[in-house]
């Protein structure tokens, strides 16, 4: 009988240590793989948060959220527009390399040829032991932009939104129903100018009432309480969660709400100098245009005396409405078993002119293209709380995340992981950002200077130091020769053609040029 007792007791033992060893190891699992949340917020520029540049930005949840972990207050993107720029971050491969410039059709039909045995982000993480989840827009195209890829990407997506057709018809045939409702009456554009200046009459905003949105809801709250049912599930394995927000993209519509929080009497306009135009090189004349027939800011200013004032006012009601849809899904992972087992990184695709450089675009060089929010914060609470001006790209969000969540080094990754600015933010960094407008444009970022070369050869330099707002082009000046030089070593060695090219022929901004200059025609504007 002795002898049972011990081994009962024995196998007691045995089985408490083994289930304590099981736990740990667990535990040092999870510790090793931490859940990802990857947000994206599109078209959002600098205005947000602790990045401080438009004091008028009511972002409570945003300020919240970046004084948790650590916000890049200098971060670039790739290209600036969003099918370029999301599937450059998506595959960690720059388009200068893979000449995914802009053409989702083209990527598609050069998927292979591109990325070879390379795997994009989520179908990583996912064939590296992660449950991938996907909602909203991730890539351009929703959660793909490529349809016999997406299972291979994603264990589990949502719903599209479906928009009746009664209020598509307010959009004039607006591509991309994700980026619905219109404004109640349709575009101020077209309702002002008329039908011929529809390929620009997305440049228009509105507040909504609750029956101006399919079912009574915008599309970014139905994917925050996708999100936030997916927080209250069991996860039997660490998860990598994509959610994509649609706004502030345009239309500039959101809940009448977030539209009262603003004056629109007392909203501020960029400084744009009498002058701004006058040393800008012809193709940066030709990308400020735009798309409207003759050109985005003068369709803009001569709308109306307010209506400059008033896309400024619909774009930060966007920004505060998403901010308050981020605000939902912070609280929901806070009151989760996963809060403290989860990293958090927030980015956005590009930036978004609201009139600087007479522009009203992304899809430029200059500052308010390139520039976004990009933020992490670790598990637990394993790291600062502090802002890095450290100049970074999108680029390294891949090779960051591969780092932070222990997995095998992934190859073709052509960003750095910046986990060390993330454990001590004031380290030495020293590695500009590459931004490229379409073929062989090139913007070169560093800490305190911006570079622009166009396929032309033209140039333009800002000295961040005493001009943020780069007003005046320092290129033609013999004193910055040597600030050009070094930049100049940042620049591709090598320019992919566009892919499904074979040979380049120029495209509108080149025409465009070429006809302001055969008919001496530059737009007083621009002159």
């Amino acid at each position: 009988m002795k002898l049972t007792k011990n081994k009962i007791l024995n196998t007691i033992v045995i089985a408490i240590l083994w289930a304590q060893t099981t736990t740990f190891k667990a535990q040092s699992n999870d510790n090793d793989h931490p859940n990802v949340i990857f947000i994206s917020i599109d078209d959002l520029n600098d205005w947000a948060g602790k990045l401080n540049i438009h004091s008028q930005a009511i972002t409570p949840n945003m300020d919240y959220l970046f004084n948790q972990g650590v916000l890049f207050t200098n971060a670039h993107c790739s290209q600036a527009v969003c099918t370029a720029s999301r599937n450059s971050l998506l595959s960690g491969i720059h388009p200068t390399t893979s000449g995914w410039y802009s053409s989702t059709s083209a990527m598609r039909k050069t998927y292979d040829q591109v990325m070879g045995d390379h795997k994009m982000l989520p179908q990583y993480f996912k064939d590296n032991g992660y449950k991938t989840l996907a909602v909203g827009k991730v890539f351009h195209g929703g959660v793909s932009d490529y349809k016999n890829k997406t299972q291979d990407f994603w264990d589990i997506t949502a719903p599209n939104y479906k928009v009746p057709k009664d209020l598509k018809d307010r959009g004039d045939g607006y591509g991309g129903t994700k980026f619905y409702p219109f404004p109640q009456k349709g575009s101020q554009i077209i309702n002002h100018y008329g039908k011929e200046y529809s390929n620009g009459h997305s440049l228009c905003y509105g507040a909504l009432e609750r029956e101006d949105m399919p079912g009574g809801k915008m599309f970014d709250e139905l994917i925050t309480e996708w999100a936030v049912d997916q927080l209250q599930k069991e996860h039997q394995k660490p998860f990598f969660m994509a959610v994509g927000f649609v706004r502030p993209h345009v239309p500039y519509t959101a809940p009448k709400h977030f539209f009262d929080l603003y004056d629109l009497n007392k909203i501020k306009l960029p400084e744009i100098p009498e002058n701004e135009f006058s040393d800008i090189p012809i193709m940066g004349k030709s990308i400020a245009f735009g798309t409207i027939k003759n050109g985005d800011h003068n369709a803009v200013v001569n709308l109306s005396n307010t209506y400059w004032k008033e896309l400024i006012y619909g774009y930060l009601a966007c920004i505060s409405f998403v901010d308050n849809e981020l605000g939902k899904i912070i609280q929901a992972l806070e009151n989760s078993k996963y809060a403290n087992n989860t990293l958090i990184v927030l980015w956005s695709d590009h930036g978004q002119h609201l009139g600087e450089k007479r522009h009203w675009r992304k899809q430029a060089l200059w500052e308010e293209s390139t520039h976004v929010p990009l933020y992490f914060k670790l598990p637990g609470n394993q790291q600062q709380k502090a802002n890095c001006n450290q100049v970074v790209s999108l680029l390294d969000i891949y090779p960051t995340l591969v780092d932070i969540c222990g997995l095998p080094e992934a190859p073709k990754l052509e960003g750095n992981s910046i986990l060390p600015l993330i454990k001590n933010p004031n380290l030495e960094w020293n590695k500009p950002v590459l931004s490229t407008w379409y073929y062989k444009n090139h913007a070169i970022r560093s800490q305190n200077w911006r570079y622009i070369q166009y396929r032309d050869g033209s140039e333009e330099l800002y000295d961040h130091k005493i001009d943020p707002g780069e007003h005046t082009n320092l290129a033609n000046d013999p004193k910055y020769k040597k600030v050009i030089e070094e930049h100049k070593k940042w620049l591709p060695t090598q320019n992919a053609l566009p892919a499904g090219k074979t040979e380049w022929k120029g495209d509108k901004l080149d025409q465009r040029a070429s006809q302001w200059i055969k008919n001496d025609s530059i737009p007083a504007w621009l002159r």
